[in-house]
């Protein structure tokens, strides 16, 4: 994924409200950015360090800038932009990078499904296989050099784990897929400290048939993708 423009840096000075950010412009001039992300961001906010935005030309915007990355106090690059975690396993599906889903005809996106009035982020088709339903995490929780998910408790997330279960026992393939938006996460596990009963619905899934993936991220001002798997611990 190019990004054209590339990201402009600022300085993170604070975020509020969920959804706005304080950056500080290297003329010292002071900026409020979008959000886009609606967790807790835990671990991914780092006050001085530099963070990257892209600027909308959209006039009907109340804030033309989003915020898309952050560096840790380690170095570390985090994409926080939530939405580009779907767009980015997309592409990666549609160039083979992620081996464990290639050989589909068709991939198509938001589709509704399950008895929970859900969409699914990914589903793969082909005439001679089952449906491939894959819903997609952005995994950006860093602590003790462990990655994971969720970074909040999420009744979203469990429900559709639960969907997920549902299509395997439809006969289906279902796959979650966490796309590591964070350059020092080499593993990824559930968050049982956060948030016990994801956890424990994870390991429930992965029994029940449910394919559990992840794959890293290489990030950048300029560009994003994904580039190798890395484990998972249920």
């Amino acid at each position: 994924m190019i990004f054209t423009p590339a990201f402009e840096q600022g300085k993170l000075l604070r975020r509020y409200k969920r959804f706005l950010a304080d950056v500080q412009l290297s003329d010292g001039s002071e900026i409020t950015i979008h959000c886009p992300n609606t967790g807790s961001m835990r671990n991914c906010l780092f006050p001085g360090e530099p963070v990257w935005f892209s600027t909308s030309d959209n006039p009907k915007r109340k804030y033309a800038h989003t915020w898309e990355q952050a560096a840790s106090n380690e170095g570390h690059i985090i994409g926080i932009n939530t939405g580009r975690a779907n767009a980015l396993a997309a592409e990666a599906i549609e160039a083979g990078v992620i081996s464990e889903l290639t050989g589909y005809d068709n991939l198509r996106r938001e589709v509704k499904y399950g008895s929970e009035n859900s969409r699914i982020d990914l589903l793969l088709e082909s005439e001679d296989k089952p449906a491939c339903y894959i819903e997609v995490k952005s995994c950006t929780l860093l602590e003790q050099g462990q990655g994971y998910f969720p970074d909040a408790v999420t009744t979203r997330g469990q429900k559709h784990l639960r969907e997920l279960m549902e299509m395997v026992k439809l006969g289906h393939r279902a796959v979650l897929l966490f796309v590591v938006q964070h350059t020092g996460i080499t593993s990824v596990a559930a968050a049982r400290h956060i948030d016990p009963d994801y956890a424990d619905l994870l390991a429930q899934a992965h029994q029940a048939g449910v394919e559990i993936l992840a794959y890293r991220c290489e990030l950048s001002p300029s560009a994003a993708r994904l580039i190798k798997s890395c484990p998972v611990k249920l």
